[in-house]
């Protein structure tokens, strides 16, 4: 498989510098490709990007608002995507002090490439004037720009820095999240549950206290608030599963809790299987999750709960489950040989663990 920062090769770039040069008679793509493909082999994906918008800022005019004129005329002829996001890239870069212009740019180039960890610039420059834009953003027509103002003012966004003054005060991104609650775009929908699972990271009262007061019958709502609510489910937080009448007292047994294996290869699958009877005279809603601990190369653990299913258990009735999961690197994740756990968790809490050994 080509590795990601290959977007950004050498055929990307010759094409780059063509529409460059259509867009701007006075652009030098011969120069301007000799110089952003120096060393490129050592440089991994967001270098890339980013050496690309330095390379924009010394080949394009020096006023920006000349430059982002050729961005706007260069835009429709570069390829939608991650490489797109060179443009909102540049912005942040070279646009704090030409606010309105620089606003205008990432509203536009949004649609062709996220400008969510490009707004963030600004946000830390001018936290009020930003966000106040981003508050109008989230009532616009297009759905990549109302995703963005969701996405870019998110507590926590991954790949960025914390907004700390949304942290300490999550009501300051409310309006947003009331005006689209219930959006018609997934896409924005995703956007919206995930920024109110970072609010519950911080502020769990407030954020659960947020969406009682929405209509969780509405689908695209309702849809929204169960997305946003699955870091509380998983930690078995009371409140949170009672806004979705899981069961708090949870009274089942566990039983036939198996391994496939004692020992396996990177690589290789390790197969689970356990069943659960109910031990109560009443029908439990059940969310049934399985989560592994993984040593660290420092030989601390860190665990990921992977969600099995969400089920109603009826009273002396037993269900089981077998489960796949294979352990291999990837990009996210590196493993580390030696000793691994599988726990089993319903409705937060942990029922039972084994262990098993990956060799590497």
């Amino acid at each position: 498989m080509e590795p990601l920062k290959e977007m950004f090769n050498r055929a990307f770039y010759r094409h780059f510098a063509g529409v460059f040069a259509d867009a701007d008679k006075k652009f030098n793509a011969t120069a301007f490709l000799q110089d952003v493909t120096e060393n490129l082999e050592s440089r991994e994906l967001n270098a890339r990007l980013r050496h690309t918008s330095l390379m924009l800022g010394k080949h394009l005019p020096q006023s920006f608002s000349k430059a982002t004129d050729v961005l706007f005329r260069a835009a429709p002829s570069l390829k939608t995507g991650y490489t797109a996001m060179v443009l909102p890239d540049f912005v942040a870069l070279y646009g704090k002090a030409h606010f309105d212009r620089s606003m205008e740019a990432l509203k536009y180039f949004t649609t062709l490439g996220s400008a969510e960890f490009a707004i963030r610039e600004f946000l830390k420059e001018d936290f009020n004037r930003t966000l106040q834009t981003m508050h109008q953003w989230a009532k616009d027509d297009d759905h990549h720009v109302r995703r963005l103002a969701s996405e870019g003012s998110r507590p926590r966004l991954p790949w960025s820095f914390k907004l700390d003054a949304v942290i300490k005060d999550p009501s300051l991104t409310r309006g947003i999240l009331e005006s689209l609650k219930a959006d018609e775009s997934l896409y924005v929908r995703k956007s919206v549950a995930n920024h109110l699972n970072d609010i519950s990271k911080d502020n769990s009262h407030y954020m659960l206290q947020l969406v009682k007061g929405w209509d969780a019958d509405h689908p695209h709502t309702g849809w929204i608030i169960k997305h946003a609510s699955r870091t509380l489910i998983k930690k078995g937080d009371k409140d949170s599963l009672s806004v979705f009448n899981f069961e708090k007292n949870v009274k089942v047994s566990l039983d036939k809790f198996k391994l496939s294996q004692s020992s396996i290869q990177l690589g290789d699958t390790m197969e689970f299987a356990f069943q659960l009877t109910s031990e109560k005279s009443t029908p439990q809603k059940l969310v049934i999750d399985y989560v592994v601990h993984y040593p660290k190369s420092s030989g601390e653990r860190s665990q990921k709960v992977f969600k099995l299913k969400e089920a109603v258990l009826p009273p002396g009735e037993t269900i089981r489950f077998s489960k796949k999961q294979q352990f291999k690197d990837m990009t996210t994740r590196k493993h580390y040989a030696g000793k691994h756990i599988i726990a089993i968790q319903v409705n937060g809490k942990i029922l039972a663990e084994k262990t098993f050994e990956l060799k590497i």
